[in-house]
């Protein structure tokens, strides 16, 4: 099974992540790998040239490698890793690397939003249990820092109970399909409203 989580700080890393084809190539050889271009290509409307040009740029800081079993252009491409951290806002952290990390944050955050709103669209045609199953939620809540964190880390854990079943489809149960959940949990700012 591929290594959760890479992390990730060299802005030449986070600005080859932060373009909507690479990420879409990286999202899907993550959920569906190893894919030749033509095949990612097909699945993404792009070109075959397109996509092997932006596998090349990912390749180059370890994103996808090389899979076995094929030649040329029938090469399949996989990640080496599931999924990414990075920190937007490390107060170490250099200027550049801040707007490399907010730019792929955004990308991340773009695809996911445009994910959901597909996914309220396609809502009618869904049965009544899945349509059951969904839940959008929004809330806001006064914390202490210590209790953001906590909380953050209790929601965390739970994102995390069933990543294995990404790169091991026998763990999938019958009847399982592909779900996301989108999480953050942020200070945030409304005008006239101060700190207690």
């Amino acid at each position: 099974m591929p290594e959760p989580h890479r992390s990730l700080s060299d802005p030449r890393e986070l600005n080859a992540l932060a373009h909507p084809v690479r990420m879409a190539i990286v999202e899907i050889l993550s959920i569906d790998g190893p894919l030749t271009a033509s095949e990612l290509a097909e699945r993404l409307d792009e070109t075959p040239a397109n996509c092997s040009w932006h596998l090349r740029k990912l390749a180059q800081h370890g994103f996808v490698v090389e899979a076995e079993g094929g030649k040329g252009r029938q090469r399949p491409w996989q990640v080496p890793g599931l999924g990414f951290r990075w920190d937007e806002e490390h107060a170490a952290a250099s200027l550049e690397e801040r707007r490399a990390a907010q730019a792929l944050s955004e990308v991340v955050m773009s695809r996911a939003i445009d994910r959901l709103r597909e996914s309220q669209q396609r809502a009618p045609e869904e049965s009544e249990q899945w349509r059951a199953a969904r839940s959008n939620v929004e809330m806001v809540a006064w914390l202490t820092p210590d209790e953001l964190k906590e909380m953050n880390d209790a929601i965390n854990t739970v994102l995390d109970r069933h990543v294995q079943r990404l790169t091991d489809p026998a763990q999938r149960p019958a009847g399982a399909r592909l779900c996301e959940f989108v999480s953050w949990g942020v200070p945030v700012y409304f005008p006239g409203v101060e700190p207690a």
